[in-house]
């Protein structure tokens, strides 16, 4: 029996990047600055050739046991919530100084499952995410943690 492979465009005009937490901090506990660069220095290379791009992160609850200093891994959902509540902020600060770097504009877009599950609310999460690409706009996307239970 052949294998079946799934064919990718060889030129794709738009890419979605997603980076899990332990890319985020090089498997620390801490988010990991030279990382995140490297990884926005390649996301801009493929913006200046042209190319849509949406990058899907998490981190935010790292980012937030970071800035409060906290080393114990609880896993209870109100306390991920209140670490992705402190962290979500610097996140995007980390990410909005790199790509600035490259004047490239970032925007955060916060989602959960029921927005992507309601078709209203995907259709207008879809109509911004496009309107940013059309504006040259890198779209940067987590799950809105602070209200996400699952």
């Amino acid at each position: 029996m052949a294998e079946e492979h799934t064919r990718f465009p060889e030129d794709p005009r738009r890419i979605v990047v997603k980076v899990g937490t332990n890319v985020l901090t090089a498997g620390t506990s801490r988010l990991n600055l030279a990382v995140m660069a490297q990884l926005v220095g390649q996301v801009a290379a493929l913006h200046r050739e042209g190319r849509q791009l949406i990058l899907v992160t998490s981190g935010a609850i790292a980012a937030g046991r970071q800035r409060l200093g906290v080393k114990r891994d609880r896993r209870d959902i109100p306390f991920r919530q209140v670490m992705a509540a402190v962290g979500q902020s610097r996140l995007m600060y980390a990410y909005d100084l790199l790509f600035g770097w490259h004047d490239i504009v970032i925007a955060q877009t916060l989602l959960t499952r029921a927005d992507l599950a309601d078709r209203g609310r995907y259709l207008n999460a879809r109509n911004t995410l496009l309107a940013l690409l059309d504006l040259g706009v890198v779209p940067i996307v987590n799950e809105n943690d602070v209200v996400a239970v699952d």
